[in-house]
């Protein structure tokens, strides 16, 4: 009955995710196709997906379908531009009358018009009902990889960091002006840290290296990384039966304070301390939930399950008080501009040549999808849905107005030409450049998509297992 439950779970959110992507779609085509209607031009088909359509039914002369490839949609207008190569319409139809520059340009900025007016509307609704901040405010240093990049820059555990490349930060991860993303997106062969040491009274600026995760040739290229964490509460939620934590008597809710007199000021610190003492025995200073405080003595064993682990101490963390999810509530025009700024940077990055971020980075339809699918399995998914929306809307708003041929900035560019010259570029050779953007444009999307799917596979995708250790 669990797995049906299960099924059931998984394909309802499944359709939650294409209704989502679909009403996305449609109400961008509705503006070309209200559009349209207004000035009066010819409409032969409004479809969502491309591809020959799995449905279709003909109303006053324009036939409504469904495509068999979900990556977007279109009105076919034939007075626009010829698109037949794309769209599959019939080429042989008798000559229209022409249509005026401005008419053209009208219809070709309603559906990215149409896309900011949805992303404004899920963003008065976001005000309302609020979304996760999802924001860890702390800067301080609570990990340094042995042998990282930060390491060797002497960045050192209770740093507080305070600014990445002269910029300052707002917290360690959730923004783009915190710690984790200004490294992700920082350029050149160094990345500054402007750090406060305790005890130390001018700020310090250290110069570090970076290291890239290592990926496959079919998954996306790894982001840039000096090998640091927060620092956390170091709070137990759970210990597993039989294991040394419960044996030395730690608890749910106990505090972990020091390791062998050192100050532990995260979990990574932890573990990263007991591997270099090969897994020997420690010393802990425990605060219990009453602020009384205790030493325990704790030595990691081999738990029976899973099978080949490396020692372990059975202990489940509580991370509740490290990331920040209050609900707020920022106002409609702030998260427009926001997403603004989000896009912004994303492609001044993609197009750097001495950045880490590529093309290989952007998401098709498949990482969209798959994107909002885990949002709706997390706590408040459908306001991280709500404001994905937003985000989501401002993107296809812009990347529609960008002046390439077969998006509505292409069309816009050929009007204004039009209107520059006097006549309408020729039929034939502007076919032939929309095909081959539009091949271009169909090749970048099955290469990112590519890159959706490969990510899944050897990232993460691993189970957790239940950790066993023998009863004593």
């Amino acid at each position: 009955m669990a797995i049906i439950s299960t099924i059931l779970q998984v394909i309802l959110l499944i359709f939650v995710v294409l209704m989502i992507f679909n009403i996305i779609i449609f109400v961008h085509e509705l503006g070309h196709f209200l559009a349209g209607k207004w000035r009066g031009l010819q409409i032969d088909r409004f479809q969502i997906w491309f591809g020959r359509p799995i449905w279709k039914k003909e109303i006053n002369g324009v036939q409504y379908g469904l495509g068999w490839i979900p990556a977007g949609g279109f009105v076919a207008l034939p007075q626009m531009a010829p698109m037949e190569a794309i769209e599959g319409g019939n080429g042989d139809q008798k000559p229209l009358p022409p249509i005026t520059p401005m008419d053209k340009i009208i219809v070709a900025i309603a559906g990215p018009l149409f896309s900011m007016l949805l992303a404004l509307l899920s963003a008065v609704v976001v005000y309302f009902v609020g979304k996760p901040a999802d924001f860890i405010a702390n800067t301080e240093v609570g990990y340094v990889e042995s042998g990282g990049p930060a390491a060797m820059a002497g960045i050192l555990v209770g740093d507080k960091i305070l600014a990445v490349n002269g910029e300052p930060v707002n917290g360690f991860a959730g923004s783009l002006n915190s710690v984790t993303e200004r490294t992700i997106l920082s350029r050149g062969d160094k990345i500054s840290y402007t750090v406060q040491r305790p005890g130390v009274a001018e700020p310090l600026t250290l110069t570090s290296g970076f290291e890239t995760e290592e990926s496959r040739w079919f998954q996306r290229r790894g982001l840039r990384q000096v090998g640091i964490g927060t620092s956390n509460s170091n709070v137990i939620a759970a210990v597993t039966v039989n294991s040394p934590a419960a044996d030395a008597g730690l608890v749910k809710g106990d505090r972990l304070l020091e390791i062998d007199g050192k100050k532990l000021y995260s979990l990574l610190q932890f573990s990263q301390y007991l591997r270099e003492q090969k897994w020997q025995t420690v010393q802990l200073s425990v605060q219990n939930a009453g602020g009384e405080t205790r030493s325990v003595t704790l030595t990691p064993e081999v738990p029976t399950q899973p099978a080949d682990s490396k020692p372990m101490v059975g202990i489940a963390w509580d991370n509740s008080g490290t990331v920040d999810v209050r609900i707020v509530h920022p106002g409609p025009i702030r998260q427009v501009t926001d997403s603004l700024h989000m896009m912004w940077v994303t492609i001044t990055s993609v197009i750097s040549p001495d950045s880490n971020i590529g093309v290989d980075h952007l998401s098709g339809p498949v990482g969209i999808a798959k994107i909002q699918y885990q949002l709706l399995q997390t706590d408040d998914g459908w306001r991280r849905i709500l404001a994905f929306m937003v985000l989501f809307n401002v993107n296809l708003a812009v990347l529609n107005m960008m002046p390439f041929p077969v998006l509505d900035g292409g069309h816009i560019t050929l009007a204004v030409l039009e209107k520059i010259f006097g006549r309408p570029v020729r039929a034939k050779p502007l076919e032939i450049l929309q095909t081959v953007c539009a091949l271009a444009l169909i090749s970048l999307m099955l290469f990112v998509t590519s890159k959706d799917i490969g990510d899944s596979f050897g990232r993460g995708s691993g189970k957790n297992q239940e950790v066993i250790f023998p009863a004593n």
